[in-house]
């Protein structure tokens, strides 16, 4: 869309625009279910004191939660996407905070439910569950509970937990604050000598830029602010690691590692198996670093000529329209239920597909267990945006299988199979791309995108993994994490990842501070892993074909009806051991050696 101006909500065609009327034909039914939600919460107290009476009234009480879970999940789902089509909407503004208040509210009148539940022994709960039909789909619900009792505390020790836990979130909101907020970057001269303010939006464009000097000053630009900001932001991220291990401790789980892969039951050698293979498997990308650094005719690369595309794409636009029939040709190996079920689905207003005035940035797939599974989207006719439809379109299909196979309890995923769903789309298009592309520049820039796709999330978010790591054990060991410590990691880190071909400079020792995410610690590892099993996934259905197609379909059924270890096996694919990783990694070590033979 370049410059021209921007329409209006009203002025985009209806055929472009999700179909939210699906969910609630006005306000007022909006408003229904919400005074519903919450006099139905008010009226669960009657269970206090009796959950574990009978498995009856066991059953009785968990389906009443999930009752009005469910309405308040369509009400929080309509509210959230309204506010994104325009979010300078007042009522809509109005919508989302009052649904988010009845949230909190509710979460209040159900919190006596889960101890409660955990001061009945494990064997009572498991008599009701053989004996209560009624409780047989609870079973992993509350096994799950069972689980984690000896890291739930007293009553009133949770309390205390609780009310503490908004002071508790005081790093991420300190850093969220000087990062979104206070810090200002500076301007710089663009491509066209004009000058422009450098943002964290406009940031990563300057790093792609085919001008070095560029590149070069929004580099320098971003980290001398962060290197004035670092003792701040150092202590900030200190205390964010001291709570992990606090918090770890007062649970009684081993570390803080182990207390957050607990939720959902990863075995600790996920993450080290991660680190170890791509260890194994940094010579390939250092490989690829000099061939990068070989067809940018430089002297010296440097960490600002990591991010600009070794090969120029051939302009080319792309219509909505187009890129729907070139999802539907590159998933076309998942079945042809799998595709007329896409395309249903761009008929049926699941899409909201071009910007407008005011519409929330990015791209997202969203909705309730009893909604269309939506995707919010911000077109703009390029290759890219194609990816993206077909990676939302993952994770939509994800929860339509889920939907329509599990109950209301099971109908979301993890994060950890989430990504899986989406990549899986990206992965089997790429492929699709590339085996068909005749034009061998475009071929080139084919391979290099998929290239950038691994070294961005598997090594990236790998590197960043094993920096959580390193940091948490610090802490643990009775360490504090100054400036001087992290960026002289951080700097170690890097040079291991990138090898010898990239330059040595004084700034890359700062990006550690420039990350939102290691404020949810242990987190970003799942996008490494996700996007293994993903990688090993699709070469399974291309090579296998029906069997490994259908046994992916399977995991699609299953939402959180198990841990994500187990729903993986499945498809094919056990993450406890090395082999997805591995598969990925020698995906990556033949694209090296495609592009290299190519260029």
């Amino acid at each position: 869309m370049g410059n021209k101006k921007l329409k209006k909500r009203n002025e985009i065609e209806c055929k472009y625009k999700w179909k939210l009327e699906e969910m609630y034909a006005d306000k007022d039914a909006w408003e229904k279910d919400i005074d519903d939600a919450l006099k139905m919460a008010e009226e669960f107290s009657k269970y206090q004191g009796h959950v574990t009476e009978t498995g009856k009234v066991l059953a009785e009480a968990l389906k009443y939660k999930d009752s009005v879970w469910q309405k308040l999940e369509k009400a929080y789902a309509y509210a959230h996407m309204k506010l994104d089509e325009d979010n300078r909407n007042s009522e809509q503004q109005e919508m989302f905070g009052k649904v988010n208040s009845v949230l909190a509210k509710v979460s209040s009148d159900f919190s006596f439910f889960t101890p409660e539940l955990l001061s009945a022994s494990p064997e009572l709960l498991h008599q009701y569950i053989e004996e209560e039909a009624d409780l047989s789909q609870y079973r992993f619900v509350i096994e799950d509970v069972l689980r984690e009792k000896e890291h739930v505390l007293t009553e009133a020790e949770e309390n205390l937990l609780a009310q503490l836990s908004e002071a508790c979130d005081a790093p991420d909101a300190i850093f969220s604050m000087l990062n979104d907020a206070d810090m200002k970057f500076g301007s710089i001269e663009d491509e066209d000598g004009d000058q422009v303010m450098l943002t964290h939006g406009n940031y990563i464009s300057f790093m792609e830029s085919k001008n070095r000097d560029v590149r070069k000053a929004a580099y320098t630009n971003m980290y001398e602010t962060y290197k004035a900001f670092i003792n701040t932001i150092a202590t900030t991220y200190n205390y964010n690691v001291k709570n992990d291990v606090a918090k770890a401790k007062i649970r009684k789980y081993s570390s803080a590692r182990a207390a957050s892969l607990s939720g959902g039951n990863i075995p600790e050698e996920v993450y080290d198996n991660l680190i170890n293979v791509v260890h194994e498997y940094l010579p390939v990308l250092h490989k690829y670093i000099q061939l990068r650094k070989k067809v940018l005719g430089v002297d010296q690369l440097k960490m600002y000529d990591v991010y600009v595309p070794i090969v120029d794409i051939p302009k080319k636009d792309i219509s909505f329209e187009e890129a729907v029939q070139i999802m539907k040709e590159g998933l076309a190996p998942l079945g042809e239920a799998y595709v007329a079920q896409t395309e249903a689905g761009v008929k049926a207003g699941w899409i909201d597909v071009y910007e407008n005035e005011g519409k929330r940035s990015g791209a997202y797939s969203f909705g309730s267990y009893d909604s269309y599974p939506y995707i919010l989207m911000n077109y703009n006719n390029t290759l890219k945006d194609v990816f993206t439809l077909v990676h939302e379109m993952g994770h939509s299909m994800h929860s339509f299988y889920t939907r329509a196979n599990q109950p209301f309890t099971y109908g979301s995923h993890s994060i950890f199979t989430a990504e899986v769903a989406s990549t899986v789309n990206e992965s089997l298009l790429m492929q699709h791309l590339i085996n068909n592309e005749s034009d061998e520049q475009m071929k080139k820039y084919l391979v290099n995108m998929h290239l950038e796709e691994f070294r961005t999330t598997l090594f990236r978010q790998t590197m960043f993994a094993e920096f959580e790591n390193i940091a948490h054990n610090y802490v643990a060991d009775g360490g504090s994490l100054t400036a001087e410590w992290l960026c002289n990691e951080y700097n170690k880190l890097n040079s291991l990842y990138f090898g010898s071909a990239l330059s040595e400079d004084d700034y890359i020792k700062y990006e550690w501070a420039r990350i939102p995410h290691f404020y949810r610690s242990f987190y970003v590892y799942q996008y490494a892993t996700g996007y293994s099993a993903a990688t090993a996934i699709s070469k399974k259905i291309l090579s296998e074909g029906e069997k490994a197609r259908d046994a992916y379909l399977e995991f699609l059924k299953t939402g959180d009806s198990n841990y994500p270890v187990e729903l993986l096996k499945i498809a094919g694919v056990d993450m406890s051991t090395k082999e997805p990783i591995v598969l990925a990694m020698e995906t990556f070590k033949n694209l090296v050696e495609e592009l290299e033979k190519l260029l």
